[in-house]
């Protein structure tokens, strides 16, 4: 006896296979076209930290892969606005990118007056590359121990207790202000132009507190001239497990992570992004690579750029509440 297949499921076969065709195509033109000229891959920040390792990761990557030179420039300045600028105006072709961290694409443009781009209509999102906790650090000599000291002197003497940051406005700062939300805080805030300064001073015992970058205080905390209190993580980090969340200790809502991402010029077609985005996630993912990421605290976060975008849109409207909210305004 013979099976008759409904014409209905024969025609749904035949657009799944035309689809599943038309999209191999297009990522062999993809890659025809990414190996058709050289790289240039802006940091806009200047040498060192996480964003520069990780233009200088995918940098090798790339060039490896597509068989042509790939450099990192590193165009610091204006908060990062001069480098984000050269990649707006390049062409959407995928050989200029940007490697950049959230705060510029997600704080920035509520937090600055006049703020010169449109990340959405300006930029083609690629993927998330890598991801850091941030943690809240005390110098050995304040005394605390845990997260929920802190609260209790900052509820007993409201006012009195200071945490640095690397700025007003910055990732580090809304850190602090969502801490003071969320555990019905007063802290006094002190901002400085930077990591370095602010780090310098907490580690001179001239603040007692510091939202940062694990990657920037994982070395202190190891040699002890740091004391990790908390990571605003809603699970620990695989980078350094034994350090507990603030959620753990009774302060819930206080999850903000660092993270890095990659973008394209706007113009840049899907299927660009798409195998941009696939050739990241396996250069993050060769061992020596995920080891390098670790050493400096980061773990590879690779997603696929509609994933990306919608990240990029939740979490801008996220940090526009708070910054509003709490009346931030940039300096």
């Amino acid at each position: 006896m013979t099976r008759r297949i409904p014409l209905s499921r024969l025609l749904g076969a035949a657009v799944l296979a035309l689809a599943a065709t038309t999209a191999v195509q297009a990522q062999s033109e993809a890659q025809k076209q990414l190996a058709g000229d050289r790289f240039t891959i802006v940091s806009p920040f200047p040498p060192g930290g996480p964003v520069d390792t990780l233009a200088r990761v995918l940098s090798d990557g790339l060039a490896k892969r597509y068989g042509q030179p790939a450099v990192v420039e590193n165009l610091a300045g204006a908060a990062g606005n001069i480098g984000i600028d050269k990649v707006k105006r390049a062409k959407g072709d995928g050989h200029t990118l940007l490697v950049v961290p959230a705060g510029n694409l997600t704080i920035n443009p509520t937090l600055m007056p006049n703020f010169p781009f449109d990340i959405q209509k300006d930029f083609v999102p690629v993927t998330m590359l890598a991801t850091a906790p941030n943690v809240l650090v005390a110098t050995p000599g304040s005394g605390f121990k845990n997260a929920k000291e802190v609260v209790a002197q900052a509820k007993a003497k409201p006012g009195t207790l200071s945490y640095a940051s690397p700025g007003v406005g910055s990732g580090l700062h809304l850190a602090g202000e969502l801490f003071k939300q969320q555990a019905a805080v007063d802290l006094l805030h002190v901002p400085y132009k930077g990591t370095a300064p602010a780090l310098n001073d907490v580690l001179g015992g001239v603040v007692p507190l510091m939202f940062s970058n694990l990657p920037a205080t994982l070395p202190f905390i190891k040699s002890g001239k740091l004391v990790a209190l908390g990571v605003t993580e809603a699970k620990r980090s695989p980078v350094a497990p034994e350090i507990p969340t603030l959620a753990e200790q009774g302060i819930q809502g206080v999850n903000v992570t660092s993270w890095y991402g990659l973008l394209a010029p706007a113009g840049t077609s899907p299927a660009v992004a798409e195998q941009l985005a696939k050739d990241a996630a396996e250069i993050l993912a060769a061992p020596a690579v995920r080891e390098r990421l670790m050493a400096q605290g980061m773990t590879d976060a690779s997603m696929k750029p509609a994933e990306f975008a919608a990240a990029i849109r939740d979490e801008t409207a996220v940090w526009a509440k708070i910054i509003k909210a709490r009346n931030i305004v940039a300096e």
